[in-house]
């Protein structure tokens, strides 16, 4: 086996470990090899050639998990396609695109996911591993393209770009980024993209975006900016484009949204087009794509794209953790999905209770059906965006008032809102957030925050802060957990990961928790009852529930139009296929939902 060195920049911190510990520790410099120097970024940087396995001890001595050593696969005989510097991270394959298909993309955050789309969509030239050599012309990169994938659909597909007959559009995964790269109306952006007023306003219908184009994109919410994006995608030279590739298309979209832009996409589906998706939402992955290449390696040093698998197959594989066809074990553990009856609130006490009530916001109205949270249950709640669901969880927390009607809570909270980024200030350190946190090593270990204690707020990613203000939320000691989005940001085995602890301190502590989400898979794994949202964004919402799981999943997935059924093989939840067999026979019996 081949073995490389990795020093994650954005993770290194000199300051943080008391002045870059892994020179001091490391046995290579204390016999005077320079295997640990300081580079030209003030970050510390691993001379690979000088490094020896006796360096596992400066692995573990550093306190932010920045520096990896791998043993790499020993079939993997290639260099790389591209490293990022001499100790960086190195992407080994690319999920290469097949043609009149949706190639779903699935691995977790670090992996290189959005590093390989940018190569097949040509935004990022690869370097061959070697990061110091100039970048040489475009068409002797592709040259040696074809040649590294001699004989495979990479070839192929390669070689139709190196003779202009590939035309790549590409969405971003960060949307976010958008309003600081431009400034006007969505139709505006939309409009300098394509100049065609029907076939923007066709596009913007479809995607439901329409009412929001005369808004400044620095205004709009997440989950339109999401959608504006897409159809910049779609738009941009729609007579020429024939590879679509969409980064994390259903970030910040609510489920019932996630349906519709995956029928969506599918309609770019031809012989002689494809589309590409990197997608963390495993039932919505299913549902869009016909073939998912799996990527694996190790977050922050390396990442290998499997071959295409058909989706069922290779969503299974990636749960076992293993690719038999290529005889690769990628992880230890499998993830597991049980079959358990929802449990029966017979005999149960209540913790919150509330009357029929209602508060008006601006336009909007929430009115709210009577009920109430037993004790030692998690409440799951489900619901399109815009329908009062974080405004009725800050009506659990007497953050605001109902204008009528009354609720009986006199119960400790502790609460993780949506907005995490608004939350803590971004000079704050993490270590002082997480005080009470850090006396739970279980709790520390499975959310995996202990390396990002001494970083300061402002240099934690999306999901290293969704993270840390989960740790948070669950460490308080309190009688009822509200969280609100949980699994944004996270990747498929961290929403897995915080669902399984969820419901789990609950069934030991005897708490009680209300999860707010669109993951379907996260709210179906972690809830025993379930609250539903209906009405018209922005105008009108009305909670009904909770009911039990079964009652509540027919009722809301009536309004979404699916079906689900649990895999076979591993217990995961799944959507039938529109005008199936089973949907037919399902929604003949009024059973949307699984028994």
């Amino acid at each position: 086996m081949r073995r490389i060195a990795v020093i994650e920049k954005d993770k290194c911190n000199p300051q943080g470990c008391g002045g870059y510990l892994c020179l001091r520790v490391s046995p290579g410099n204390r016999m005077g090899r320079e295997v640990f120097v300081i580079g030209p970024d003030g970050k510390a940087q691993v001379n690979e050639d000088v490094c020896t396995d006796a360096e596992s001890i400066t692995v573990k001595k550093c306190p932010f998990g920045a520096i990896h050593m791998v043993k790499l696969p020993e079939k993997l005989t290639e260099k790389p396609i591209h490293r990022f510097g001499p100790d960086g991270f190195s992407l080994f394959s690319m999920p290469v695109p097949l043609f009149g298909q949706v190639n779903g993309v699935l691995g977790i955050n670090g992996i290189g996911k959005s590093t390989a789309v940018k190569v097949v969509a040509q935004l990022l030239q690869p370097n061959f591993g070697n990061a110091a050599a100039e970048k040489k012309d475009r068409k002797n990169v592709i040259g040696r393209l074809i040649n590294m994938f001699s004989g495979s659909e990479a070839q192929l597909f390669f070689e139709k770009v190196r003779d202009g007959k590939i035309k790549v559009s590409f969405k971003p995964q960060a949307v976010d980024a958008i309003p600081n790269a431009f400034n006007g109306t969505g139709y505006e952006l939309l409009n300098k993209i394509c100049g065609d007023g029907k076939k923007i306003s066709a596009v913007a219908e479809e995607l439901g975006i329409a009412e929001v184009l005369e808004t400044e994109v620095s205004k709009v919410s997440g989950g339109e900016l999401q959608r504006i994006a897409i159809a910049a995608a779609v738009l941009k030279d729609i007579n020429a484009t024939n590879v679509y590739i969409f980064d994390e298309p259903t970030s910040y979209l609510d489920i019932k949204q996630r349906i519709r832009i995956s029928n969506f996409l599918r309609k770019f589906v031809k012989p002689d087009n494809s589309v590409v998706a990197v997608e963390h939402d495993l039932i919505v992955l299913d549902y869009l794509a016909d073939v998912v290449h799996v990527m694996y390696g190790e977050a922050g040093a390396y990442g290998i794209a499997g071959k295409p698998r058909p989706t069922r197959n290779a969503i299974n594989a990636y749960l076992e953790g293993y690719l038999k066809d290529e005889n690769m074990k990628f992880r230890q553990h499998e993830i597991k999905f049980e079959t358990k009856p929802p449990k029966k609130a017979i005999g149960k006490e209540i913790l919150v209770k509330w009357d029929a009530a209602s508060k008006t916001l601006g336009k909007f109205r929430l009115t709210m059906e009577a009920g109430e949270l037993p004790k030692k249950r998690v409440i799951g709640v489900l619901g399109e965006n815009g329908l009062g669901k974080t405004s009725f969880v800050r009506m659990l927390t007497g953050e605001i008032k109902p204008d009528s009607g009354s609720i009986s809570s006199n119960v400790s909270i502790s609460y993780k809102p949506q907005y995490i980024h608004a939350v803590e200030k971004a000079d704050e350190q993490v270590t002082n957030i997480l005080l009470k946190a850090q006396n739970d090593a279980q709790l520390m270990a499975r959310l995996e925050v202990e390396p990002m204690l001494l970083k300061k707020i402002s240099e934690l990613s999306g999901g290293e802060l969704q993270r840390v203000m989960v740790a948070k939320c669950l460490a308080e000691e309190s009688d009822l957990y509200l969280l609100d989005e949980p699994s944004a940001y996270l990747d498929v085995e961290q929403r897995i990961a915080v669902s399984k602890l969820i419901r789990e301190r609950m069934d030991l502590q005897g708490k009680t928790a209300l999860v707010v989400d669109h993951d379907l898979l996260m709210i179906d794994y972690v809830s025993d009852l379930l609250m539903v949202f209906e009405g018209e964004p922005a105008k009108k919402g009305e909670s009904k529930g909770p009911f039990q799981m079964e009652e509540g999943m027919n009722h809301f997935l009536k309004t979404l139009d699916i079906t689900l059924r649990r895999d076979k093989d591993s217990n995961r939840p799944r959507i039938n296929s529109s005008g199936s067999r089973l949907e037919r026979e399902q929604k003949a019996e009024g059973r949307y939902y699984y028994s």
